[in-house]
């Protein structure tokens, strides 16, 4: 991605928080009222699972960005999580521990009864699949898992030290913490990603976590990046 004469905001974690979420987009469209040139979000996966309204977050994701701005969707371990259960190479009960109950409450769908009425069967797996919309699933297996330009890489989790980034594993880019971390300081780039909880964003060599666990604390945060400066808008703030 070329970020010349680009301003980026990047956005941490939704699960699911949909208000938090068009409460952070509106104070980028005021914050971004005074710069000039193209307007990127980049979102950074997990849109779905733990949070209330996963369902609403999906359609608000699918549907046009902000005025006057380009939106890129990364995806998060917890939609792999998703489609691999949709697939069948997940179990229903690790799915739903794993979030996947608030999702199909947001869904309409009650799991434990749907289990009470056709008991851990193939046939509330049938129910369940067809209850997420065939669009929403679509749009899920599009995204990417990252996006690269000269100086930064936006990735859900972050990346494995001493592998190209043409060549990193996804499983890598969706899950990896202590490898990644500990390499913070050797980065060749700047790395802005998400999945692991912090309670502030703070520039750890040349990382910057930004997910601050909105479905825990009501605070979805960005960054937004002018040339090589950040700053951080929080949705509540």
């Amino acid at each position: 991605m070329d970020m010349r004469d680009t301003i980026v905001y990047a956005i941490g974690d939704v699960h699911g928080c949909h208000d938090e979420l068009r409460a952070l987009e509106q104070k980028i469209e005021l914050d971004a009222q005074q710069f000039r040139g193209r307007k990127i979000i980049i979102m950074l996966g997990d849109y779905i699972d733990r949070g209330p309204h996963s369902r609403r977050v999906v359609d608000h994701l699918m549907a046009p960005p902000p005025r006057g701005f380009q939106r890129v969707c990364l995806v998060g371990n917890h939609e792999v999580a998703l489609l691999l259960y949709l697939d069948g190479h997940l179990s229903r009960e690790t799915w739903l521990g794993y979030g996947g109950r608030e999702t199909l409450f947001s869904y309409g769908v009650d799991p434990d009864r749907l289990i009470s009425l056709y008991g851990s069967s193939a046939q509330a797996d049938e129910r369940i699949r067809e209850a997420i919309p065939a669009s929403h699933v679509d749009f899920l297996r599009t995204l990417p898992a990252m996006v690269c330009s000269d100086q930064f890489v936006f990735v859900h989790a972050g990346i494995r030290p001493g592998i190209a980034l043409e060549a990193q594993d996804e499983g890598d880019l969706l899950n990896i913490r202590e490898e990644f971390f500990e390499a913070a300081h050797r980065l060749d780039r700047w790395v802005v990603h998400g999945h692991t909880i912090v309670d502030v964003p703070t520039l750890d060599g040349r990382r910057l976590d930004i997910d601050t666990g909105a479905f825990q604390t009501g605070r979805l945060t960005a960054l937004r990046i002018v040339g090589k400066y950040g700053r951080l808008l929080s949705s509540r703030d």
